[in-house]
């Protein structure tokens, strides 16, 4: 009994700040989206109409398939990037540091200076000004920004394999493919889950990038759900239905995240 106290004692801290930052915001979210406000300050409780005018709202869906079309691309070629060059890294044995921290450098650079310099690479190309290719854009901008961390924790993960495993399949003359798929993915599995999860969450909550480079255009084909929310709130002042497009968000992202774990349960 005084063990469960004392351990309730020392994560009594983390459990406060965990409500406070955590759980306190979402029932604020929640309990907003069921509510209409406008601009003199006044609320009225509208329960599932928000939802209701998102669900028949094509600008919404046309936000929701932007978003998931974007983590389609994004998310695959972020991790395929970042687990080939954590691979190369592997086998570099000269300047090492001095290689992981370059590849580093573009997660660490601000994203709204980030959006400014591709956006000015972008214009000559007309990219940005064409709605079949726009998203493909963003999306090498986020996987340019973002598979620097990806491929420092594959890059940890891969330290872990242990040698003799490798050595074992080359003498059994397995080739570099096999070796890969057989040796050192399994052990790579929660270093790519986790990154899998991490990557897919940033895609679905981009912001930073379409509104620097974009503003949700061309024809809204750049309008994610997370640029919907800020449209709703900033622009229409309408909090009640930014909400609750920000409570679908969270939905998918949860849903598809516990999809991710279970097919990496199935998988091991």
């Amino acid at each position: 009994m005084r063990g469960k106290l004392t351990t309730l004692l020392f994560l009594l801290p983390v459990l406060v700040l965990f409500g406070l930052f955590r759980v306190v915001p979402v029932a604020g979210a929640v309990g907003m989206s069921l509510t209409e406000h406008d601009l003199g300050g006044g609320w009225t409780f509208t329960g599932v109409a928000n939802y209701r005018d998102l669900a028949g709202s094509g600008t919404f869906l046309t936000s929701l398939r932007t978003t998931l079309v974007y983590v389609a691309i994004c998310v695959p070629l972020t991790v395929l990037v970042a687990l080939g060059t954590a691979l190369l890294l592997r086998r570099v044995t000269w300047a090492r540091s001095w290689f992981r921290t370059a590849l580093l450098t573009p997660y660490v650079t601000s994203l709204v200076l980030a959006g400014v310099v591709w956006r000015w690479l972008f214009e000559p190309l007309g990219v940005l000004d064409h709605p079949s290719l726009v998203l493909p854009a963003l999306a090498v901008v986020s996987v340019w920004k973002g598979f620097g961390y990806s491929m420092l924790v594959l890059f940890a993960g891969l330290q872990d394999v242990p040698p003799d495993c490798v050595d074992a399949a080359k003498v059994d003359g397995a080739s570099a493919w096999q070796r890969l798929r057989h040796v050192l993915l399994p052990f790579l599995r929660p270093a790519l889950f986790f990154v899998v999860v991490v990557e897919t969450i940033g895609a679905f909550q981009v912001f930073d990038t379409i509104y620097v480079m974009t503003g949700g255009g061309p024809m809204r084909a750049s309008y994610t759900l997370a640029y919907a929310v800020y449209d709703h709130a900033f622009r229409m002042f309408d909090l009640g239905h930014a909400a609750a497009a920000g409570i679908v968000l969270w939905a998918v992202v949860l849903l598809v995240a516990l999809t991710q774990r279970r097919v990496f349960e199935r998988g091991s």
